[in-house]
């Protein structure tokens, strides 16, 4: 009997550790990770409000804020875990793009275009 209680009473803990750990660990620790944004991907509008420029699988269009006229569209790169490289064309002007961002925090990318004029985007919700 000393041996069945014992085990019992392994078992027994046994199951409130595997308890314990699924709790602290569960599906709700993954699911607050699955609506936060990662990196450039989605829809930043500029500092003046005219321009909303959306990202996602590498590629990027820029549209009027007002009409969603296209201004430019093209292609980016993270160069590293805070910055990329955009290069496309500007439909307005047929001119080439090329900028550099900086992913200052979830909701701010600090650029500089090839011109070495600096602008501001923030992430839209």
């Amino acid at each position: 009997m000393t041996i069945a209680r014992k085990l019992l009473s392994a078992g027994a803990a046994a199951s409130l550790l595997a308890a314990a750990a699924c709790t602290t660990t569960g599906p709700s620790d993954q699911s607050s990770m699955a609506g936060a944004p990662k990196g450039v991907e989605g829809s930043w509008i500029d500092a003046t409000g005219q321009a909303v420029s959306t990202f996602g699988g590498g590629k990027y269009t820029t549209v009027a804020a007002q009409t969603g006229e296209k201004f430019a569209e093209g292609t980016y790169t993270m160069t590293g875990a805070t910055s990329v490289e955009i290069t496309g064309t500007s439909l307005i002007r047929q001119t080439p793009i090329h900028t550099n961002c900086l992913l200052v925090s979830i909701n701010q990318l600090n650029c500089t275009d090839a011109t070495g004029k600096n602008f501001v985007f923030t992430r839209r919700s």
